[in-house]
């Protein structure tokens, strides 16, 4: 299980800004133990063990990045028209017969090695053809249309850095240095409860006063998204004992404990009190809307001072998204040991009115527009309410307002988050 002291977070005020909550998991939450062997096939979305290092020169060789003609520099004529013979043809795959001598050429095409001697390649749309010649224009310059080797990645340099959380394009540059396997750290091991008496899984009767539980499918999407191991232990009713009970156990074998819903101030929101049975709550609040109330903890271990980390989010499914991607997210991040991901948002024209409290960060749900003046305007959902849906599913994104922000005009410029920034 992962390795986090009692003390490892330490924050005492009402309160705690996004930010800081984001720098106290950085720099006190420890990632957890063990690596495993993955194929290329398996790999996307694991986290490097170690720095990958290139085996070979990608490309492994000087090659053509166009179909046209090789040709050396030195031969052409810099004011005019040079005239030079074929005398090869060469294409991938294929090396050629002899090397270019002078006033020479040799058809290539794309991903062909360069012939001994070449180092220039004209495209074949801007040559012409005469009797067994071929004619090219002035003005191109030496190496032109060229892939050096080792151009992308030499041989012995640092390929993929260890804590990447592996992309596609990751794995691809992994195949073609040849590799078949890479040394990954082991998934992070997540159980999730939802809890209240009110939920009840989808597909059964739905009683008077009851919802069907959206949150765990939400949060079993979104933890397979960052890689990890996810163990759904389902709804768990509002008995603070027998909170207590499942989620002591559930962090016997697994890193963090995720629940959704009891963390409020209500008489029937049991969970912070299960969990400081069980362990300490670090922090319980968040200065951040939609979402709060949301707890984060550490359960005691089987050895002194070391435990499991414990997340409670609120149980509204809006506000249980926002506060998965603000504290969750790096929360996963630095479990699973992968680099930082910092957010960065990208700049869009608000096409709504707001108002907020001033100390609290707020999220909200936007869908993008591009306007006549090339600009992308921000469009608020007409629901904002933490319990709905919908405003998810019909919108691109979060508009991030900062605690310094007490209110937006039309025209103003937000820091727009799209879900796959998020999310991905």
């Amino acid at each position: 299980m992962a390795q986090l002291s009692d003390d490892c977070f330490a924050f005492n005020g009402p309160l705690l800004p996004v930010a800081d909550a984001e720098r106290l998991i950085a720099e006190r939450v420890a990632p957890v133990d063990g690596q495993a062997t993955a194929t290329l096939r398996e790999a996307a979305g694991r986290v490097l063990a170690g720095d990958v290092i290139a085996p070979v020169n990608l490309p492994p060789f000087d090659n053509s990045a166009v179909d046209g003609y090789a040709v050396r520099a030195q031969d052409l004529d810099g004011e005019r028209d040079s005239r030079l013979a074929i005398v090869d043809r060469v294409a991938a795959g294929h090396s050629a017969s002899h090397a270019l001598k002078a006033g020479e050429a040799i058809r290539i095409f794309t991903g062909a090695p360069m012939p001994q001697g070449a180092d220039t390649v004209f495209m074949q749309e801007d040559c012409r053809l005469e009797h067994g010649a071929v004619i090219v224009p002035p003005g191109l310059k030496r190496g032109a249309n060229t892939r050096l080797a080792g151009e992308d990645i030499a041989a012995g340099a640092v390929a993929l850095p260890a804590g990447r959380r592996l992309s596609a394009p990751d794995v691809a540059l992994a195949a073609a240095l040849g590799l078949t396997q890479l040394t990954v750290r082991r998934r992070v091991r997540v159980a999730l409860f939802s809890t209240g008496d009110e939920i009840v899984e989808p597909g059964t009767r739905l009683p008077h006063a009851a919802l069907y539980d959206s949150n765990r499918y939400l949060l079993a999407g979104l933890l397979e998204r960052f890689g990890a191991e996810v163990t759904d232990l389902g709804i768990l009713r509002d008995d603070e004992q027998k909170l207590a009970r499942a989620i002591a156990a559930a962090a016997i074998d697994h890193d963090l404990v995720l629940t959704t819903g009891g963390v409020s101030t209500g008489e029937a929101d049991h969970v912070r009190a299960a969990i400081e049975s069980i362990g300490r709550i670090v922090f319980w609040r968040v200065a951040i809307k939609p979402g709060r109330p949301v707890a984060m903890g550490v359960i005691r271990g089987a050895n002194s001072g070391d435990g499991s980390a414990f997340v409670g989010l609120p149980g509204n499914p809006v506000a249980v998204f926002v506060t998965f991607v603000r504290v969750v997210r790096p929360l996963l991040l630095r479990l699973s040991g992968a680099l930082p991901e910092p957010l960065i948002g990208l700049p869009a024209r608000a096409a709504f009115s707001y108002k907020k409290r001033k100390g609290r960060r707020e999220y909200v749900r936007v869908k993008l527009r591009a306007v006549a003046d090339g600009v992308v305007e921000a469009i608020k959902h007409e629901q904002d309410g933490a319990g709905v849906l919908t405003s998810l599913t019909e919108t691109d994104g979060l508009a991030e307002l900062g605690e310094d922000v007490t209110k937006i005009e039309p025209g103003a410029t937000v820091s727009f988050l799209s879900y796959a920034s998020l999310i991905g």
